[in-house]
């Protein structure tokens, strides 16, 4: 089970990455995915083992964005794959089997790829113009999901993410997509969690189930 809601953490440096993840578990968050870019992986390492702590603590789950192996090493709940990373089915033969890998998805085809790797959810996006990517490929929007959503016809979760505001989600889940990834609507004040759980009428108890094929 998925929950429905995603928090993509903040922060220019380790202390900066913890504090927002101690934040957004004292805040009801009930999945973290850890993004941390252009450090070493020794410190990235680090940084994951200290975030594993904390939401075990919260029975937060937590996945690692783009290292499988250091998600591994750690016991991460999983791992993110974006586009430019490892092959999801490459990375299946090497994480546990108790492991979810998601993976990000800009366009129909992108989402026919993972779901023929067998991933466990699509992050699709971007929804909007956001600064925490670089490059950032075509925006979607409501009618970008609506054509892919009618098109993959599928039961795994599909995310939404990308610049997405809780004032974004109910015309969001009308395109079908299963739930939010937001990074900086959170950041800015880790009490829209409770917002974002409300719209998505989601709970620790209410979350997206998925198959296995």
């Amino acid at each position: 089970m998925i929950p429905k809601l995603h928090y993509i953490t903040q922060g220019d440096s380790p202390k900066e990455q913890l504090e927002n993840i101690q934040r957004a578990c004292s805040s009801g968050a009930e999945l973290v995915q850890l993004r941390f870019r252009n450090v070493s992986d020794k410190k990235l390492l680090n940084l994951a083992k200290e975030a594993r702590e904390i939401t075990a603590h919260f029975q937060t789950r937590l996945l690692i964005n783009d290292h499988y192996k250091i998600a591994k090493e750690v016991k991460a709940d999983g791992v993110h794959l974006e586009k430019i990373d490892s092959c999801p089915t490459i990375v299946r033969k090497h994480v546990y089997t108790w492991q979810m890998i998601g993976g990000t998805a800009n366009t129909l085809q992108d989402c026919e790829k993972l779901l023929n790797k067998e991933v466990d959810y699509i992050g699709l996006g971007p929804f909007r113009f956001t600064t925490t990517k670089d490059n950032l490929p075509p925006i979607l929007g409501v009618n970008g999901y609506r054509a892919i959503i009618d098109e993959l016809n599928t039961e795994t979760p599909i995310i939404g993410v990308g610049g997405i505001t809780t004032a974004d989600v109910t015309a969001i889940l009308e395109t079908g997509v299963s739930g939010i990834a937001a990074s900086g609507e959170i950041t800015r004040n880790f009490n829209t969690i409770k917002t974002f759980h409300q719209l998505l009428k989601a709970s620790s108890t209410e979350e997206q189930r998925y198959t296995f094929k």
